[in-house]
């Protein structure tokens, strides 16, 4: 179905339980979500192909900021109120940006640091690349670190990706472009604006984070939660997803006392 200018679908009636919406990591698509909406019975979920992926159409630009509102867009014309927002990867850092300026119920960040830091470093070193005919061995290489080979068979069939040049740039633009210090600042504004509104925040990671990145975290949203679920590589949600939609009915009670 087209909810505004995305794709998407939307499972459950759920009216006891607050919904729930899925945004995807980049060059993937929704067809991720599948085994996190099997472990979500009874919820109302909707999952969406984010700008120029999937069955989305393309755009002009993928700033994180247009990106959240295309985002909003969709989650209105579905019908969906205060979600639990879930994002993996950089479908992570678009539901942090719409959580600042949206009413959430909660935001799970699935494997993705909202500071660029060593992995800003890496995209600038290959800046060069990434704007030239061999751009996807960038992804390639990305994609070799991810940890796939944890994933049965079955589950690594859910991965379609499509390493364009636009959608490499574009979802990138922001760490490409914009001083680290002024990301770094822009973040602190948007999660502050979750802590003034009341929404929760939880990571969950493959291995456990920086100190100094959960220090960062934790500065802003003194009650943010961690959970470390290792085996399934930068893909939780699809290799564990009974321990994943665990973290999505607590947060949906915001309940911080996440195991």
């Amino acid at each position: 179905m087209r909810f505004g200018e995305l794709e998407g679908d939307v499972a459950g009636a759920g009216d006891d339980c607050p919904p729930v919406v899925l945004l995807h990591g980049l060059t993937f698509d929704r067809g991720m979500w599948a085994p996190l909406r099997r472990a979500l019975p009874g919820r109302r979920v909707l999952t969406l192909d984010l700008p120029g992926h999937g069955a989305s159409p393309r755009r002009g630009s993928y700033d994180m900021s247009e990106v959240a509102e295309a985002v909003h867009g969709a989650i209105t014309a579905a019908g969906v109120r205060e979600p639990v927002l879930v994002g993996h990867s950089i479908g992570a850092v678009v539901a942090t940006v719409y959580a600042a300026n949206h009413p959430v119920r909660a935001v799970l960040d699935i494997d993705q640091p909202l500071l660029a830091g060593p992995f800003g470093e890496l995209l600038r070193s290959v800046e060069t690349v990434l704007r030239g005919p061999d751009h996807p061995s960038v992804w390639n290489k990305l994609l070799a670190g991810m940890g796939v080979e944890e994933l049965a068979p079955e589950a690594r069939a859910l991965l379609r990706s499509s390493p364009r040049q636009d959608l490499l740039l574009g979802y990138w633009r922001e760490i490409l472009e914009v001083p680290a210090a002024e990301l770094r600042e822009a973040r602190t504004r948007q999660l502050a604006a979750l802590h003034r509104a009341g929404s929760a925040f939880h990571h969950l990671s493959r291995m456990p984070v920086n100190p100094a990145y959960a220090g960062w975290l934790t500065s802003v949203l003194p009650d943010a939660g961690f959970t470390v679920l290792p085996g399934s590589g930068h893909f939780p949600h699809i290799g564990q997803p009974d321990a994943v939609a665990g973290i999505v009915v607590a947060l949906s009670e915001k309940d911080d006392e996440i195991v």
